[in-house]
């Protein structure tokens, strides 16, 4: 793998913006020199939720100007961050770009994912290498085609005792880090910050719950939380991966109905002891002695949700990624731009025993931005 200067471009299922990470890698080391969240204008952002929530009633052309417009959001990403870092784009070796999901659906009969944000119009518009499109190769040899950070977590935080990375953002997924870089596993716990969001947007009008606050106000409730938690998804073993697709509004509205007419603050409540306890669950079934949780992601700052894992994981030491030499916010964009790097060496970047598919693979495709 090329050591150099690479820039990762990363949104996620939040859809509020775009994570901009320069960061430099070599042998085992990830520096980010600079990083911005860049935000979607409120026309684009509500286009992206209509559109992934409601795919019926988006046409074909919707979907390809919404691919551009997507594009030229990361375009400006990249422009701004290497114009405030002062980096010349030919020192940059290349650009990992996720793109915005729309849709995941591994469990289709044919499966697909969709990532949209043309890498032609970000290679060509910055003149530097831009790696794409990397979910598609492990769904083409039968994986669930996420979570592909823990590949990267493996890279960057394998120690000689047991540890976990924990990533909070819309959805919570985690690493399992053996000891002495043993077998890693991982998966998607389930909901992380997207129903409380929704639920804090409806009642509040707040986009989130500022550092769970409003939650930690309120009292959970176990009748509810358990009608949650029976959920089949959260007995699934791994390798699983979920989104939007399946925990959406009319999942969570479709369980309240059943339960006694609570406070929408106990709600809120709920909603954050259920991505605490599934996070949880999913920890003490695959990795119970683990004594480091490294989390990562939106929810490392919800210090209500970080109270409530402690209180389920109490065996467990709970700490930020900061703590080990990399800023929380970034890990995810980091991940795309070693993965970037990955794919030019012609390394594989995902982990089977996490995603399920039948073998390594080299992901992403490459376009250049130079002639």
């Amino acid at each position: 793998m090329q050591p150099g200067v690479y820039l990762g471009l990363m949104s996620g299922t939040s859809m509020d913006g775009i994570d901009a990470a320069l960061v430099r890698l070599d042998s085992h080391r990830c520096e980010v020199l600079h990083a911005e969240t860049c935000r979607y204008d409120d026309a684009l952002r509500s286009s992206l939720f209509a559109a992934s929530r409601n795919p019926q009633h988006f046409t074909v052309d919707q979907v390809g100007q919404l691919d551009q417009r997507v594009a030229l959001a990361f375009l400006k990403a990249a422009r701004e961050v290497l114009a405030a870092s002062g980096t010349n784009t030919e020192d940059v070796v290349a650009i990992g770009s996720h793109g915005q999901t729309v849709r995941h659906q591994p469990r289709c009969k044919p499966a697909f994912t969709m990532q949209l944000g043309d890498p032609n119009v970000i290679a060509n518009g910055t003149g530097i290498t831009t790696v794409a499109d990397f979910r598609r190769a492990d769904l083409a040899l039968g994986g669930e085609g996420a979570p592909l950070a823990p590949a990267f977590h493996r890279w960057a935080f394998t120690a000689n005792s047991a540890r976990i990375v924990l990533n909070i953002g819309g959805f919570a997924n985690i690493t399992v880090l053996p000891a002495n870089d043993e077998a890693v596993s991982g998966c998607d716990t389930g909901p992380g910050n997207t129903l409380l969001d929704w639920w804090c947007e409806r009642h509040t009008g707040r986009a989130y719950d500022d550092d769970g606050g409003w939650a930690a106000g309120g009292s959970f409730d176990e009748q509810l939380l358990q009608a949650l938690l029976a959920d089949p998804y959260f007995a699934l073993p791994g390798p699983k991966s979920t989104g939007f697709e399946y925990f959406h509004s009319a999942w969570l509205e479709e369980r309240l109905a059943k339960q006694r007419t609570l406070a929408p603050v106990d709600v809120q409540a709920s909603l954050a002891e259920l991505t605490a306890r599934s996070i949880a669950d999913a920890i003490a079934h695959s990795a119970p002695h683990a004594a480091e949780i490294l989390v990562c992601g939106g929810g490392v700052h919800n210090s209500d949700l970080l109270r409530r894992l402690r209180s389920s994981l109490p065996q467990a030491s709970v700490v930020s990624t900061a703590d080990f030499g990399i800023d929380p916010d970034w890990i995810e964009a980091a991940a795309f731009a070693w993965l970037a790097a990955r794919r030019l060496a012609d390394l594989p970047g995902n982990l089977p025993a996490v995603t399920g598919a039948s073998r390594p693979a080299i992901l992403g495709g490459i376009y250049s931005g130079r002639s």
